[in-house]
């Protein structure tokens, strides 16, 4: 059989190929009529998401591990998928203050890719093995594939050379975990630790993986990484505490979390920003446990970053 029918029959074979009976007459509705089919069927990929809480789990304790020992987090992805992936991992430095080599994103073609599509560049393993070569993948690295149609060799090349070098792996797809582990993708799962299957379905717009498929893979992406910050002390009670004060924006927002989180004044506060050095976790202990800020840095050090524990004067337990 010819390799153009064996991908024919793998991507007949795709949930995310399938036809969605609920859009089948889609091309004659009116324009409130197929928004409200469509926002049926998001409201679908919460719900399917949900179900892959326990994967996504063990996905979170693979990054913080991987990050407490000086590792990183790198995503892989064609199209949608690797823009997505990137998307989230610029959005972590300002985010969360962390360096930008921390979480890195990387889109089959390069870079001329996030903004116009690179036709073939996603259909060659031996580019995915290219890109992790390039990147110096270690074995205190995490790799994430994303690959809405499971099958895309650009990550399949990425996931088997990432595992030959000894990083742990995590892979999202929007196809059934059934399918991944049946013997057809042994080739595949073989180099999986992780794999996050949330059953989106049939796409309003058959194959247009860049709507349900694109949504759930933005929410679990977005959960991998604010959970694995938050259990590196990156956030106190719900507010983000390591800004960088790059702008003006950014320093504004700093004052009003300090003013949040310790009810003090707006003067107050850009005064012990100030003190603080700008460092707004500082600042935070240095008001709640009155100390001043060669104590507070004191305090955080011995919390390993994590300012309820610091302010508490106590040791973070892991």
């Amino acid at each position: 059989m010819s390799d153009n029918k064996n991908l024919f029959l793998q991507l007949k074979n795709l949930s995310t190929e399938e036809r969605n009976p609920a859009s089948l007459s889609i091309d004659s509705k009116s324009i409130e009529e197929v928004l409200s089919i469509i926002n049926n069927e998001d409201k679908l990929v919460a719900l399917a998401v949900e179900k892959e809480i326990p994967f996504i789990a063990q996905a979170v304790k693979l990054v913080v591990d991987s990050f407490r020992l000086n590792g990183r987090l790198l995503y892989f992805g064609a199209g949608t998928s690797g823009r997505l992936g990137v998307l989230d991992a610029v959005e972590c430095p300002p985010t969360f203050g962390v360096s930008h080599n921390l979480v890195q994103g990387f889109i089959a073609g390069g870079e001329a890719a996030m903004f116009r599509a690179q036709e073939g560049a996603e259909d060659k393993e031996e580019n995915g093995f290219r890109d992790v070569v390039e990147q110096k993948i270690n074995s205190n690295d995490v790799v994430c594939g994303i690959a809405a149609s499971m099958r895309t060799p650009y990550v399949v090349g990425v996931l088997k050379k990432a595992k030959e070098l000894g990083a742990k792996t995590i892979f999202v797809t929007t196809n059934p975990r059934s399918i991944l582990y049946s013997e057809e993708y042994n080739y595949l799962s073989k180099n999986i630790d992780v794999a996050i299957c949330p059953e989106v379905k049939a796409e309003v717009v058959m194959g247009s993986t860049r709507m349900k498929s694109g949504t759930a893979q933005k929410l679990i992406l977005n959960m991998i990484t604010t959970t694995a910050f938050i259990q590196m002390g990156k956030v106190y009670e719900n507010m983000m505490i390591d800004l960088q004060l790059t702008n003006e924006k950014l320093r504004e927002r700093a004052k009003r979390v300090l003013m949040i989180a310790t009810n003090v004044s707006y003067d107050e506060a850009e005064k012990f920003l100030l003190a603080a050095h700008n460092h707004v976790k500082s600042a935070i202990v240095m008001i709640k446990s009155n100390v001043d800020y060669g104590e507070a840095q004191a305090r955080l050090q011995k919390s390993g970053g994590f300012v309820r524990e610091a302010i508490e004067n106590k040791v973070r337990v892991k």
